[in-house]
């Protein structure tokens, strides 16, 4: 039995594009593709011929191959050859011959229950139509299509938003894209595919009594997953969550399907799917659950396989250093995440490093984005150095890095080796994991973490943390405690979510309270078991602690240099945010709004305005752009070994209006 909650159309054999035909209900049916469940239609107005035509999706998946080919007679290879001037004639010229667009079909519920059918236009996203061709775009496209559709323009970046805020919504009925899909019944998160028990359970309660049941063969389904599920074999959110939620970064770090299915309650009602094997798959334009009639032949996930390698720590002495002293090579004696920040100190500082390296992979049929890029640093035909050059600039003038000390793990160490009682319930826990004694790991996990947090911190590492800041403790204001561990931050193993950070310390008393909070956090049940499947010893793991001044935030959150939901779009970074630090966006205890930018062809739109529910402003959202390419920028450095791997940035907008970077590591793709 198959419940398919998304479906993908079928291609016709044949090429049935029209030309210069009015457009009816059956038409647009015969000749559209699907998308994100909604079915869609290409079309291109001939502005010179006083025509449009209607493409066949399935013959023409791209508008610019047909104009070149199809209208103008253009040979492919002559058109790969100048591909952005002829992309920059019909998406950028405001005098342009030709106007692209997408009609989709929507429908919604009327207040007496009636469903309302309605079609949507709009551009790509990279489109500059001003005010004037979106008007005759709308007006063109509608005295040609069924009257008895509505038919609402969406503008497809925030500068069409704002080229329509002069026009009348009588004359241009519009539709805001996060209004169109702000609340859609089913949004893919991560794509994937998984066979498994699905496990349903409708509240919170539910789930914690079952927890501890969980397996790697499960597909948990609820309203909103907790931040320390287990590994299981998927994910499935009744409410909405966003893709940078830690449910959903842990889902793309360990490989599993997840999406967002509001109705899901109605189906496994409907065909008795909680408790039964399903096959779930999640893909850019199709979600889908299959009944399975036999418990299958299961094969463990590719991440209960999953072996991560950590560099041996380093425990000699080593100082509590500033900051801005470390660089990417101190992680194996202050973590990953403090000798990230001390890169970014590097390259803000010395503007010296090779921000371009991303813009420099070939795009078939292009071979660089250097042009794009230059566009975007306001460059034109720059000398070789320039680019370069102003990329370092841009950046520099557009973020900072956080002030603050590192401890090393050489503190950690000191403090765990000053205690008799300490060691010798480590020595129980790492017997516990060679023996597989799962029964017992969380019980010693939990008493470990309760001593580590009553245990006296020894004199002197009690004085290394407290001359680590010039000021005398009673002047300090407060401060913010984070964990800094070899085992987060990596290439297949973030840890989001899993070690704690402490962000209201005042004093020395309750700085060591929190420093060694951190410490314990290290030995939580969540984190020895997630590290435990991975291959990582407790041996070779170590906590290092980031402290800094507490900074106050007007806005706060998250971006990935990447469009997680569609993997193969090297053009969008995602970027969400919301009042305040970006504890709120990560904790998942607001609903962030969400934007694209686009760091190739320049612009951005708004995906969702979350809890907050009020739009930022036009100028906002312009230094969100700069932010956007910035880390896109920084990618280059970062992911040197690969430039297409993406990063994730926590980020902050300080009251002062700068934006500081609070974190930086690699995204799971």
């Amino acid at each position: 039995m198959t419940a398919h909650l998304l479906t993908g159309a079928a291609e016709p054999a044949t090429d049935r594009t029209v030309v210069g035909e009015n457009l009816s209900l059956p038409l647009f049916r015969t000749l559209s593709g699907v998308l994100a469940g909604h079915p869609y239609l290409k079309v291109v107005v001939d502005r010179a011929e006083n025509t449009w035509h209607l493409l066949d999706t399935a013959a023409h998946p791209f508008h610019v191959d047909y104009v070149a080919t199809r209208v103008l007679g253009m040979d492919l290879t002559a058109l790969d050859a100048d591909l952005d001037a002829f992309n920059a004639s019909v998406y950028m010229d405001p005098e342009r011959r030709f106007l692209l667009g997408v009609l989709s079909l929507h429908a919604d519920e009327e207040a007496d229950g009636r469903e309302r059918t309605f079609l949507v236009l709009e551009t790509t996203e990279a489109d500059t139509m001003h005010g004037e061709l979106l008007v005759f775009f709308y007006e063109f496209v509608r005295s040609r299509v069924d009257g008895r559709l509505p038919l609402l323009l969406k503008p497809a970046n925030h500068g069409q938003e704002e080229e329509l805020a002069a026009i009348s919504e009588q004359r241009v009925p519009r539709v805001l894209s996060h209004e169109l899909f702000g609340s859609r019944t089913r949004t893919p998160l991560n794509p994937g595919e998984a066979t498994g028990r699905l496990r349903f359970f409708r509240t919170t309660e539910e789930y914690e009594a079952a927890e501890f049941e969980l397996g790697w063969a499960d597909i948990v389904a609820m309203p909103c997953l907790p931040d320390d599920v287990p590994r299981v074999a998927g994910f499935l959110n009744t409410a909405p969550i966003t893709p940078l939620s830690h449910t959903n970064v842990l889902a793309s770090g360990w490989g599993i399907p997840n999406a967002i299915v509001r109705d899901l309650e109605q189906l496994v009602e409907k065909d008795g799917l909680d408790g039964a094997w399903v096959r779930y798959r999640v893909r850019d334009d199709e979600i889908s659950l299959e009944r399975l009639d036999h418990d299958p032949a299961l094969r463990a996930p590719a991440w209960h396989q999953q072996r991560i390698r950590l560099e041996p720590p380093l425990l000699d002495d080593t100082p509590v250093l500033s900051l801005h002293r470390l660089r990417a090579a101190d992680r194996d004696r202050y973590g990953t995440k403090a000798a990230n920040l001390g890169e970014l100190h590097h390259v803000l500082d010395s503007r010296t490093a090779d921000l371009t390296a991303f813009y420099g992979r070939p795009r078939p049929p292009r071979e660089h984005l250097y042009g794009h890029l230059a566009a975007r640093l306001g460059l034109t035909a720059p000398a070789e150095g320039e680019l370069r050059a102003r990329a370092a600039e841009f950046v520099s003038r557009t973020v900072g890095a956080p002030d603050g000390v590192a401890l090393p793990f050489a503190l950690q160490q000191h403090f765990l080796a000053s205690s008799p009682a300490l060691q010798q319930g480590i020595g129980k826990l790492k017997m516990a994991l060679e023996l597989d004694a799962t029964d017992v790991l969380d019980s010693l996990c939990l008493q470990l973490q309760h001593l580590i947090r009553q245990t006296p911190v020894p004199e002197s590492v009690t004085r290394q943390i407290s001359q680590a800041f010039p000021a005398p403790a009673g002047s300090r204001g407060r401060l913010v405690v984070r964990s800094s561990s070899n085992a987060e931050d990596l290439p297949g193993f973030s840890a989001a979510g899993v070690y704690d950070s402490v962000t209201t310390v005042h004093g020395t008393g309750e700085l060591l309270e929190a420093v060694r909070q951190v410490w314990a956090s290290l030995l939580s049940p969540r984190s020895v078991r997630l590290r435990h499947q991975v291959g990582i010893s407790l041996d070779d793991t170590y906590m290092g602690v980031i402290i800094q001044e507490y900074v106050p935030a007007s806005l706060g959150g998250v971006l990935v240099t990447c469009n997680p939901t569609r993997r193969e779009d090297f053009r969008n970074v995602y970027l969400n945010c919301s009042p305040g630090s970006p504890e709120q966006v990560v904790e998942g205890s607001v609903l962030p709004q969400q934007y694209l930018y686009n760091t190739v062809e320049g612009g951005g739109r708004t995906v969702a305005l979350g809890s907050w529910g009020d739009a930022l402003s036009a100028a906002t959202r312009a230094r969100l752009a700069d932010l956007s390419l910035t880390g896109r920028l920084l990618q280059s450095h970062f992911s040197a070994d690969d430039v297409d791997r993406p990063l994730d940035i926590e980020w902050l907008m300080t009251d002062r209006g700068d934006f500081r970077l609070v974190q930086i590591r690699p995204y799971a793709l």
